[in-house]
This record gives C-alpha cells, sequence and structure tokens, in this order.
C-alpha cells in the first residue's frame, strides 16, 4: 500500500482552488500517483461549499482539539463533520493517515504559503524541498503549541501540513492561484515519495521561514465597535518587515496608530476577509533561519 497520503480539500466551503483541484484529480488520479505513497482526497465540507459559505455552523478547521473531537455533546454540523472526518482518516493521536495535507485560500496577499504545524527534521527537510525548487514559496511556522493541541484538520495525521495561496476572493477562483497551490502540493507529494524511499536528494543547508507570533486586533470601543482599519502601508504587504515606529492602524479620526515594537515583525494574514467577524487585523510573525538535517 505505502505511506498513506490524504489531500482534503473544501475544509472551508468557499476556498474554491482545493475543491477544484479535487475535481481535477478525481477525474484524473494519475496525476497524484507517487512511488511509495497511497494518495486519496477528501471533501472536507460539501455542505458549506453547497452554501456558498466559509462553514455553516462553526469553524470546521477549529473542531479537531481532542476535547473537542471527545465531546458527544458538541454535535453541530462543523462538530459532527468532524468527528466523522477524525474517524474516517485518524483517529488524531493513533492516525491510520502518514499524511495529510490541507488545501486553502486567502483573501490576503500571502503567495504560496507552506504552514507547518511541527519542525521535526521530517518538516523541516520539506520545506527546504519545497523551497528550493518553488523560490516563490513562503515557509509559515506554527509551532506555537503541540499539533496535537491544534484544532486543525491536518493535525489528524501522523504528520499535517496547509497549503495557503491567496490573494483570491471567497468563492471565485484565479487561474494563478490554482496553479500554485497545484505546484506547492505536487512538490510535497514528489518529497514524501522520495523521502519514503530513502532517495531524498542533497538539499540545502537551511531554510528560511516566519514563526507565528501573535494576532493583532482592530482597535474597538466599549460598543465593540472597530475605531481604526489597517493602514494602507501594510495592505497586500504579507511578509514585508513591519517596523518600530510604522504606520499601523488608520483611525477614522483621522489618527494613525504606530507598531510599538522593538524590532522588526513579519504581518501576515492582513485584513483576511474570513476572520473579519473576529476583527483581527492581522497575524505577526518572526523571521528565522531552519537548520536543515542531513537526508
Amino acid at each position: 500500500m505505502g505511506s498513506k497520503v490524504v489531500i482534503v480539500g473544501g475544509t472551508h466551503g468557499n476556498e474554491l482552488s482545493g475543491i477544484q483541484l479535487l475535481k481535477q484529480w478525481q477525474a484524473a488520479p494519475e496525476a497524484l500517483a507517487r512511488p511509495g505513497l497511497s494518495v486519496s482526497t477528501l471533501f472536507a465540507n460539501p455542505s458549506a461549499h453547497q452554501a456558498n459559505r466559509r462553514y455553516l455552523e462553526v469553524d470546521l478547521n477549529r473542531q479537531f482539539e481532542p476535547a473537542l473531537l471527545g465531546d458527544p455533546a458538541l454535535g453541530n454540523y462543523e462538530q459532527s463533520r468532524a468527528k466523522v472526518i477524525n474517524q474516517q482518516i485518524g483517529p488524531k493521536g493513533d492516525s491510520q493517515t502518514d499524511l495529510v495535507i490541507d488545501l486553502h485560500n486567502t483573501t490576503s496577499n500571502m503567495g504560496p504559503t507552506l504552514i507547518l504545524v511541527d519542525t521535526t527534521p521530517w518538516d523541516i527537510q520539506l520545506a527546504a524541498f519545497v523551497k528550493s525548487r518553488m523560490p516563490e514559496a513562503v515557509i509559515l511556522v506554527e509551532d506555537a503549541k503541540p499539533p496535537q493541541q491544534w484544532g486543525y484538520l491536518c493535525t489528524v495525521g501522523k504528520r499535517g501540513v496547509m497549503v495557503e495561496v491567496g490573494p483570491q476572493s471567497q468563492s471565485v477562483l484565479r487561474h494563478d492561484i490554482l496553479e500554485q497551490m497545484e505546484t506547492m502540493t505536487s512538490l510535497i507529494l514528489d518529497f514524501t515519495s522520495l523521502e519514503v524511499q530513502g532517495e531524498l536528494p542533497e538539499l540545502p543547508t537551511s531554510v528560511l521561514a516566519y514563526r507565528f507570533l501573535d494576532t493583532r486586533y482592530l482597535p474597538m470601543d466599549e460598543q465593540g465597535t472597530p475605531l481604526a482599519m489597517v493602514h494602507k502601508n501594510l495592505e497586500q504587504n504579507d511578509f514585508a518587515p513591519l517596523n518600530p515606529g510604522d504606520p499601523m492602524f488608520q483611525y477614522f479620526d483621522g489618527t494613525v496608530g504606530y507598531f510599538e515594537g522593538d524590532r522588526p515583525l513579519y504581518p501576515h494574514f492582513i485584513n483576511e476577509a474570513a476572520y473579519y467577524d473576529s476583527h483581527a487585523a492581522f497575524s505577526l510573525a518572526e523571521e528565522v533561519t531552519l537548520d536543515v538535517p542531513t537526508a
């Protein structure tokens, strides 16, 4: 059988690139075939897609924490769907799936971003392989807590990564974004196949990455109404340095809010439409260099 890989699309119903790629791969499964791998696809949230929404009741990509999966009282659509997916390709913590690749779009200008939820030698080698063959790729590390504690769908596998590509508006397709997602996913499969066979090529000794630190929210009044918007200097500038003293928020009264950090940090998910209901303005990361273990 080989190592079991599941490619997931449609975790968010209005992120269309992954859904379209699933359709193409289901029509031509030979495109996913790799030596040493058994690759299948999963349409995670078809009901949300049918409704042309990110989700129906709660964000499916936050429902895979062990406590949530283990609580039978949590039974709305996405909570129930998470439990089904966990049994289908998991279960989390004792998974039958070696790798889950979860495909996402963002409205932010993040380009093709590979999101790692761990920094094992395998993850870092994967990042180096992808970056060396797709120079425009961005490596984002979200390892603030162990993978098992995240609610992300990809953590149901023994290993998991997310492919996040933008900018793409919700509920539309962009040719260039689709191609970038297909290229990055293909490279992840290539790497996984070579690694399973013990045939990894020589890799760079290090890879540039960004490590998530925190999320910044719009300033609010006592009634919970935003007092400002993201400053124009940040807009569309994901992963560009935000230096101390740089404009960060444009207040509606005409004043400007400035970044008060003590070092440059790197905004991403800037003005992400899906996060607007939480008033999240952007996330911040630090630039890091990951040392690549020898293959």
